[in-house]
């Protein structure tokens, strides 16, 4: 079945430019600068009813709720969208309450922030809320946007733990399930920031079937029908494809040990760049060249 809304996912934003950095009024230009780039901006353009939309932000996943839940707000107000609640649910009873359910049912841009991506799955999975959430995104057109562990937990597929340098060691990243919302695909966020190169590298090689996809910095993927992904934002997205690889040792080696993988694809996606699920074909936008100056005669 093809879904009717519409996923964003957001790799999180580096120190400089994001909009939840402490320093939020003072460096009001440089934090208006990354949403207006198009993250935030293209979350809100998304939806059928753009600054109308009624947006729920969802902090589950973070330790400080309500300050990031607030940075949203302002951050959304900027845009020029008020109508925006935030729902810190902290529990599986607020999960399973018909007040939640009925909240997010009416919202047309639902938010999961950053945090721990376990908190999400482990407080969310299974529950009322959840449940009404992947329905929702399968009978309307609502925008389902997540950054960084709401990025990261939006697959059915979720890397919950593993250090960077150690992930080419066998059996150092976790893996559970996420929230679903997209399948056969496994997401990696802060990426490029904190060199997870590693940790989807054995992800994909755990399971060829999932492609792997590492989010940087001020970067996000839109997700339409459930299979046409479109690179967003300032910098990279680099999608990790283990569907050829001819041989690996991960089955043959203690865990600990090194992993060795022969025939790797990596794809590199910049902005504007799109890439077919179904069929697994990257496109690349072509290069445009700047208009020509436009030049003003001076009146004789």
């Amino acid at each position: 079945m093809i879904p009717k809304g519409k996923l964003i996912v957001i790799g999180g934003a580096v120190d400089k430019g994001s909009f939840t950095e402490k320093n939020y009024e003072k460096e009001i230009e440089k934090n208006f600068n990354f949403f207006e780039r198009g993250i935030l901006k293209r979350v809100i353009t998304e939806s059928e009813h753009t600054g109308d939309s009624r947006i729920e932000v969802v902090t589950t996943a973070s330790q400080v709720p309500e300050e990031v839940g607030n940075e949203y707000v302002k951050a959304f107000s900027y845009l020029g969208v008020t109508n925006v609640g935030v729902l810190g649910i902290k529990t599986r009873e607020e999960a399973n309450s018909d007040e939640i359910c009925s909240r997010l049912a009416q919202a047309h841009i639902i938010m999961f922030t950053g945090g721990d991506q376990l908190r999400l799955t482990t407080i969310l999975g299974g529950t009322a809320v959840h449940k009404m959430l992947l329905k929702k995104y399968s009978t309307e057109p609502v925008v389902i946007a997540g950054t960084s562990a709401g990025a990261a937990a939006c697959s059915n597929n979720m890397i919950y733990q593993g250090s960077a340098h150690e992930a080419l060691l066998k059996g150092e990243i976790k893996i559970t399930s996420g929230l679903g919302f997209i399948d056969d695909v496994i997401i990696d966020t802060h990426f490029v920031h904190r060199g997870r190169i590693g940790r989807l590298f054995q992800a994909v090689v755990s399971n060829p079937v999932v492609l792997g996809i590492g989010l940087g910095e001020d970067t996000g993927l839109l997700i339409t029908e459930g299979k046409t992904m479109e690179a967003i934002g300032s910098g990279l997205v680099i999608l990790v494809d283990g569907r050829n690889i001819k041989h690996t040792n991960i089955t043959e080696v203690d865990m600990g040990a090194p992993i060795s993988i022969e025939n790797l694809t990596v794809h590199v996606m910049a902005i504007g760049d799109f890439y077919d699920l179904e069929n697994h074909i990257l496109d690349i936008q072509k290069s445009k060249k700047p208009a020509p100056a436009k030049i003003t005669r001076m009146a004789e």
